[in-house]
């Protein structure tokens, strides 16, 4: 039958990259949680818990196309050093936040830095990695008005920002 959206989905999860390398685990922390249909999790990921029953457990493959997309060399850009605010201590690594022209915010972080130039990459730190979940779905519940509204999931007590 599936997971209807707008609703509040808990899962416990161990992502894991093509190696077997671990990336990221809600083991030893609390569940994550998501609104169903409002994607905020990875399309082929959230299909496959739509068909799991709570208490279920599943390994869930995403190639690279289907997770954070293939590696692209023309996301690496050359960025002209005048262009970073200069009261940022620039460091290689550090990940930051551009604007594009339309408002819609584009992560990066920088790879190389020069005396004039620094070396950029807008794609996602995943990207070209096939990805495996070990996913076990814990839990399912109505979203709340609140939720819906504000577009993301609160905790027991209500809303924390």
């Amino acid at each position: 039958m599936g997971i209807e959206s707008n609703k509040v989905v808990t899962i416990n999860f161990t992502l894991k990259d093509g190696e077997g390398n671990v990336i990221e685990s809600t083991e030893n922390m609390e569940p994550f949680s998501y609104i169903s249909g409002n994607n905020q999790i990875l399309p082929k990921l959230e299909d496959a818990v739509n068909q799991m029953l709570i208490g279920a457990k599943k390994d869930v493959l995403i190639n690279a196309a289907d997770g954070y997309g293939e590696y692209s060399e023309a996301a690496i850009q050359q960025i002209d050093k005048k262009e970073f605010p200069e009261n940022i201590k620039l460091e290689e690594g550090m990940r930051l936040i551009a604007n594009s022209p339309d408002g819609k915010q584009m992560p990066f972080i920088i790879n190389k830095i020069e005396e004039n130039e620094i070396t950029v990459d807008f794609n996602h730190p995943l990207a070209g990695k096939n990805l495996e979940f070990n996913v076990e779905l814990v839990d399912i519940r109505n979203a709340t008005p609140e939720e819906l509204t504000h577009g993301h999931v609160h905790g027991p007590d209500g809303h924390h920002h």
